[in-house]
């Protein structure tokens, strides 16, 4: 029993990896863009619901849904005024802006919240538990698994069910033709992140409610979201969900085998797959 209790957990928090996996996912898929301050985004958005419930009082939840619309903007502006003037064939400047932006919030963060780690208080949430009688499952797990396979679904539904999507799908082909068919790329670009950005803030919240956080912790989350879109395919949102799985699952194994052994377990799941398949599970341009 305690080896499917060590499989159960690591699926859940496997959901945990997806949500920071999935923003990053949408916006390869679109523009063939990977961001480096990804992670340093999340953790902004931790502090933003932070904020949110100390400085206003306000439930977690309700904290969340307001930032999402200010990150968002944010990610409309930061296309908008500053990626899509670097985007083209070669990868190396949207690369180095990202890096530097990730630099930028990690200080600015620093200099305005300190070196402390923090929380976001989630109440009675925090210790609930359902009993399944095999095994005995956190309830703030069980709600980020399904708040990640929540998005992954609502994220298809709009790629293959929208008059959006249909423009994600034609700018991620090919944006020259898409332009010539009425499609404004760079507006397109825009959207996609502003829509990546709500997701890290879904991810946020999460991460907030169920470890402490601090201003250093972005590159890392980055590392997980990196690697469980590669393993899963880049691009495929299905298959990023697959790769936060298969990482939550060898960290948990790794840490019921030794618990110095959890993140090195995770990374060895990521070379495992890369030697079996070195595009990923479910290689795609965009699912």
């Amino acid at each position: 029993m305690i080896w499917v209790d060590t499989l159960v957990q690591g699926i859940l928090l496997g959901g945990l990896y997806a949500l920071f996996a999935a923003g990053l996912s949408l916006v390869f898929g679109i523009m063939r863009l990977v961001n480096l301050a990804h992670g340093d985004l999340i953790v902004f958005a931790a502090y933003l619901i932070l904020m949110g419930v100390t400085l206003l009082g306000l439930p977690p939840w309700i904290a969340a849904l307001i930032a999402m619309p200010l990150m968002f903007g944010l990610g409309w502006l930061l296309q908008s005024a500053v990626l899509n003037r670097v985007l083209g064939k070669d990868i190396l400047p949207p690369l180095l802006v990202t890096f530097g932006l990730s630099v930028a919030l990690q200080n600015g963060l620093l200099e305005t919240f300190s070196a402390d780690s923090r929380r976001i208080p989630a109440g009675s949430l925090e210790g609930a538990s359902l009993d399944l009688g095999i095994v005995t499952v956190g309830v703030m797990p069980l709600l980020t698994f399904a708040s990640a396979i929540i998005v992954i679904v609502a994220l298809n539904a709009l790629f293959y069910h929208t008059a959006l999507g249909r423009a994600f799908r034609a700018t991620s082909d090919d944006a020259v033709t898409a332009g010539l068919m009425g499609i404004e790329p760079k507006r397109i670009f825009a959207i996609a992140t502003g829509i990546a950005m709500v997701v890290v803030t879904i991810a946020a919240l999460y991460l907030g409610m169920r470890a402490n956080f601090d201003p250093s912790i972005g590159p890392a989350r980055l590392i997980y979201a990196f690697e469980a879109v590669i393993i899963g395919g880049l691009g495929s949102l299905w298959g990023t969900l697959a790769g936060g799985v298969i990482i939550g699952v060898a960290q948990t194994f790794g840490a019921a085998v030794n618990p110095e052994w959890q993140i090195l377990a995770g990374h060895l799941a990521f070379l495992a797959v890369m030697l079996l398949k070195p595009r990923g599970l479910f290689p795609r341009a965009v699912d």
